[in-house]
């Protein structure tokens, strides 16, 4: 992989079994935004820290965020922060208005729709709990993303058996060649 990319990770953050965490192992130019806590964050600290992290990368990097990290950047986007990412996979995203969200939403509710300034995908699974269909796509509408349905793949996390997640994996690499032909022409 050829791109610089910034991992953001949900809720609980992603565990050792988590594609998140796997594909950081494989892949050196990989990084984790870190967080203080990540069982009850805190939406103004945690831009703050995406912030710094972008800030520190090389160039814009590529945002590969789950869960509440898909709102966590989608809340970046529309910071007012002079910085930029050069795109967004955004994969399951959570929910934080529904009443079945696990935690107080922290600053995360409303979730921003509007238009996010870099090309995004989102990644939606059929059978999500933290997410309908309906609302995933608004999701993808407002913030003029891509749309992709992978079927029924749970929360696509290690818990829904996606551990290395290679059908992610092709999806970011094509995301990525895409990214850098745009810059091309």
């Amino acid at each position: 992989m050829d791109c610089d990319v910034l991992t953001l990770s949900g809720l609980w953050n992603s565990g050792p079994q988590h594609w998140q965490t796997l594909w950081e192992a494989r892949y050196p130019q990989l990084r984790r935004v870190a967080h203080r806590d990540f069982n009850d964050p805190g939406r103004d600290e945690w831009v703050a820290e995406l912030d710094a992290a972008v800030g520190a990368s090389q160039g814009a990097p590529i945002l590969v965020a789950h869960s509440l990290g898909c709102i966590l950047a989608a809340h970046w986007a529309h910071s007012g922060s002079p910085l930029r990412a050069a795109g967004a996979m955004l994969v399951a995203p959570s929910d934080v208005e529904a009443a079945s969200y696990p935690i107080d939403a922290n600053g995360f509710a409303p979730v921003p729709m509007m238009k996010l300034p870099f090309p995004c995908i989102v990644v939606y699974s059929s059978d999500d709990p933290f997410v309908t269909r309906e609302r995933a796509r608004a999701f993808a509408d407002a913030w003029g993303a891509r749309f992709i349905e992978i079927g029924a793949a749970g929360h696509v996390n290690a818990d829904s058996g996606h551990g290395d997640w290679p059908e992610g994996e092709r999806i970011l690499l094509d995301f990525c060649a895409q990214l850098r032909a745009d810059v091309r022409t």
